[in-house]
């Protein structure tokens, strides 16, 4: 086999696995523009999730990472663009439609979002008893859902009497429980120590290897997306700046990745 044989075998192998991942997207965002009064927070926002796929958007406090969630779930909607899950459009699709597609998703909030006034167990139960499941089938799934995030027999406890890891892994009890298609985490380790976020970063490829789901996960944790990530897009004053693997965006010359990366100010690099 000559080198152009080689070449040409290799671009159709590359060809047939681009296509192969054409067929299993499961969410495509397509310029995508949101703006609050006079300030621009997306502005022709574009990529696609993979079926199965942890997604890392990374991007400074303030980059739109947040609000990109919030449309992926309905809670805002475009000033223009396009949603697609699972090939069907969100953005202007009608009531009964977007419910069906809010269901493919499960959320972990930032500060986990658990209810004070419920013990562990009603926390995690709350959305299957909105979903009418009989408690029978609730006192089955609670536990086990808490067992699948290491917290055995804390179903009788307080979220005030839970440390800030356990109450991020009891809101993702909450969300596993209803079996979402998609799972969305917003910035998952902030605000907990290294280890603890070393957990949790375990507990979100557990997520994927266990119920096959797909994940998209906003933070600014570097050391965190390169642990988790299958792709990484990053975010830069509304617009897509990166697209690539965790080694691509790693070995990036551009100064503004190169600067994310390596966690320093402009006045750092200044001085150097």
């Amino acid at each position: 086999m000559n080198n152009t044989q080689k070449y040409n075998i290799e671009e159709h192998l590359i060809a047939i696995l681009h296509y192969w991942y054409m067929m299993h997207e499961k969410i495509r965002i397509e310029n995508l523009r949101k703006s609050f009064g006079p300030k621009t927070v997306l502005n022709g926002v574009s990529f696609s999730v993979y079926d199965k796929e942890i997604l890392c958007v990374l991007g400074k406090s303030g980059t739109g990472k947040s609000v990109i969630l919030k449309h992926l779930v309905g809670f805002l909607k475009p000033d223009s663009g396009f949603i697609y899950i699972d090939e069907t459009e969100l953005t202007e699709a009608n009531e009964k439609t977007k419910c069906a597609l809010r269901e493919k998703f499960g959320i972990l909030f930032q500060g986990a979002a658990l209810f004070d006034s419920m013990d562990v167990f009603d926390n995690v139960a709350f959305g299957l008893r909105r979903m009418r499941i009989p408690e029978e089938e609730i006192a089955r799934v609670v536990p086990e859902m808490l067992a699948h995030v290491g917290l055995r027999g804390i179903e009788n406890k307080r979220p005030s009497e839970l440390s800030g890891g356990m109450q991020k892994r009891v809101g993702l009890a909450r969300a596993i429980a209803l079996k979402p298609q998609i799972m969305l985490y917003d910035e998952p380790t902030t605000g907990v120590d290294p280890i603890t976020a070393g957990a949790v970063d375990r507990l979100i490829l557990k997520m994927r290897d266990t119920f096959g789901i797909t994940s998209v996960v906003v933070t600014h944790d570097m050391k965190s997306a390169t642990r988790i990530a299958d792709r990484i897009v990053m975010i830069d004053e509304g617009k897509v700046l990166a697209e690539g693997n965790p080694g691509d965006i790693m070995g990036s010359t551009n100064p503004i990745i190169r600067q994310f990366v390596q966690g320093k100010s402009k006045l750092d690099l200044a001085i150097q």
